[in-house]
């Protein structure tokens, strides 16, 4: 088990909005030996590109990832200084094949592909500026919860990722991870049915389950919430070119009359910032509806275990059944149609055989026990971090939300007391 020394701060970035979690610390382990602290990592531009012929172009967004070594410790491991330019593809396949390699952590989510919880105000285009934007945002996100992960951050194809643009496509490649990658998704996708269960991992699967549903129900009233209170700030516009128009005819109330014109075009103008400010948020509830699937993904692989321990069991149990059958030399064909009986040399060698394979069969099934409890122990380990860590997020999030709201209803206070003065003075 992980045993924290401390609670790591949360990490705003005022460029983004995004959360970053710096890395929780084990008891044997420094903080410096953290990636996170030792380098400096950002997706600072997108920039959209194409390929093939002029008549059948594919347009394609590209992101460029600088990294800096901020500790002179780590020169032998990190360049001081790389630029390498990615594709979203390229970032889905790093997060498969981390996926894989480590089946047992709860793995950082990638930001959305194609917009969710889209509104009025939002594009559903994928090429969209604003969301190219945030995207990006969340990519780094990724990026810099993979860096602060005591394992994942030191991952030799990670660092790979992060500084060396062809290479890291080879080697990709040359290892064989598409297959794995198909291998994988076709085992998570199929029904498990298992005679026993673990209740720590079954109350995870369920809470996993609740958390999914209550943020993606989250994010669907606040965008209707959005698009009303858009809708409604809007409006003020008319009002207010109205009250500008009025105030050209009317000499001792114009003035009075221009000053309400212009509260209310500010009215109508000022929820523009809020509601991308909120976006930002949004992204952030939505990286834990994401994180809620990587929950679901191990409680997956536990299945997965433990479904390949309880086979490999049942075989050694037929094993036995059979090894009975052919002491009594009624294992044959002959014996089960005419009750014939296998003579003693051949039923000693039947029993040799069957004896053979219960012994790999139990191997096997020790093999099997070892890997389960193993990665039993490390995803537990493993997810005790991420709760650690969901709760400072998820409270800080909510938390920036609610301060939001506080301040735009100032901003519409304090409008519509100076609304209200003008008129007191006509």
């Amino acid at each position: 088990m992980m045993f924290i020394q401390e609670e790591a701060p949360l990490l705003i970035n005022k460029d983004t909005g995004n959360n970053v979690a710096t890395a929780k610390v084990v008891a044997n382990e420094k903080p410096e030996e953290i990636l996170f602290n030792n380098i400096e990592i950002s997706v600072s531009e997108s920039e959209k590109r194409n390929n093939g012929t002029l008549n059948l172009r594919e347009y394609y967004t590209v992101y460029l990832i600088e990294t800096r070594l901020i500790n002179p410790a780590f020169e032998k491991k990190i360049e001081k200084h790389s630029t390498v330019w990615r594709r979203y593809t390229e970032f889905e396949q790093l997060h498969s094949y981390l996926e894989i390699t480590y089946p047992y952590i709860v793995l950082p989510p990638l930001p959305e592909k194609r917009v969710m919880f889209s509104w009025q105000k939002i594009s559903n285009d994928t090429f969209d500026p604003n969301f190219i934007d945030r995207r990006r945002a969340g990519l780094e996100n990724f990026l810099l919860r993979v860096a602060s992960h005591s394992v994942l951050g030191w991952d030799k194809h990670y660092l790979e990722f992060l500084q060396d643009e062809e290479g890291w496509r080879e080697s990709y490649k040359a290892n064989g991870y598409f297959q794995l990658v198909e291998s994988k998704l076709r085992s998570l996708s199929a029904a498990i049915r298992l005679t026993k269960s673990y209740p720590q991992f079954d109350i995870m699967k369920d809470h996993s389950d609740e958390l999914q549903a209550i943020l993606s129900n989250l994010l669907k009233v606040r965008c209707k919430v959005a698009e009303k209170k858009f809708a409604v700030h809007k409006l003020h516009s008319n009002y207010g070119r109205v009250f500008s128009e009025w105030s050209a005819s009317e000499k001792e109330m114009g003035d009075s009359l221009q000053k309400i014109g212009h509260y209310l075009d500010s009215l109508a103008s000022c929820i523009d910032a809020s509601l991308e400010d909120e976006e930002l948020l949004a992204d952030q509830l939505k990286e834990y509806l994401f994180f809620a699937q990587s929950l679901q993904t191990i409680c997956k692989n536990r299945e997965l275990l433990q479904l390949k321990l309880e086979d490999a069991e049942e075989n050694v149990a037929n094993k036995n059944v059979e090894r009975t059958k052919a002491q009594q030399g009624k294992s044959g064909l002959m014996s089960r149609l005419f009750g014939a009986v296998d003579t003693d040399e051949v039923r000693e060698m039947k029993v040799g055989e069957i004896d053979q394979q219960i012994q790999e069969g139990v191997v096997a099934v020790t093999t099997c026990r070892q890997g389960l409890e193993t990665f039993t122990i490390k995803a537990l380990a493993d997810i005790e971090r991420f709760q650690k860590q969901r709760t400072v997020d998820l409270r800080e999030t909510v938390t920036s939300y609610a301060f939001l709201q506080l301040k735009t209803a100032k901003k519409g206070l304090q409008t519509w007391t100076q609304i209200r003065d003008c008129l007191q003075n006509i």
